[in-house]
C-alpha cells in the first residue's frame, strides 16, 4: 500500500536549519508529483513548496530560504530548510499529488499524505 513517512523535525533555534525526508513505498515514486504542506495550531494546512511536471514552486514566505528535491533512487522527498525562523513553527506534511500539473498549492490535489513532523523553532 502507499505509505509516506516524514523524518527530520525537530527543536531548532531562530536562524538555524533543518533537511526534512519523506520516504515514499507503494507506488512508482518517479510517476508522480509531490509536495509538502504545513499546518500551525488553529490554522489550515497550507502549501510550502511542490515539484510538479519538473518544475519546483514555493510559497513567497519561503522563497530563498527553502528548497524541495527528490532522489528517486532512494524514492525520498526532501525540503531543505534554511533562516528558519519562529513563524515556521508547524507540523510538516508531505503529499503525493494526483492528476494535473496544475492545482499542486491546494490539499485536494493530493491522495496521499504522510503522518507529519512537527517543527519547532524558538526565537
Amino acid at each position: 500500500q502507499v505509505q509516506l513517512v516524514e523524518s527530520g523535525g525537530g527543536l531548532v533555534q531562530a536562524g538555524g536549519s533543518l533537511r526534512l525526508s519523506c520516504a515514499t513505498s507503494g507506488f512508482a515514486f518517479n510517476r508522480y508529483d509531490m509536495g509538502w504542506f504545513r499546518q500551525a495550531p488553529g490554522k489550515e494546512r497550507e502549501f510550502v513548496a511542490a515539484i510538479t511536471c519538473g518544475s519546483t514552486y514555493s510559497v513567497d514566505a519561503v522563497k530563498g530560504r527553502f528548497a524541495i528535491s527528490r532522489d528517486s533512487a532512494r524514492n525520498t522527498l526532501y525540503l531543505h530548510m534554511n533562516s528558519l525562523k519562529p513563524e515556521d513553527t508547524a507540523v510538516y506534511y508531505c503529499g503525493r499529488k494526483a492528476g494535473s500539473c496544475y492545482g499542486y498549492d491546494r490539499p485536494g490535489s493530493y491522495d496521499f499524505w504522510g503522518q507529519g513532523t512537527q517543527v519547532t523553532v524558538s526565537s
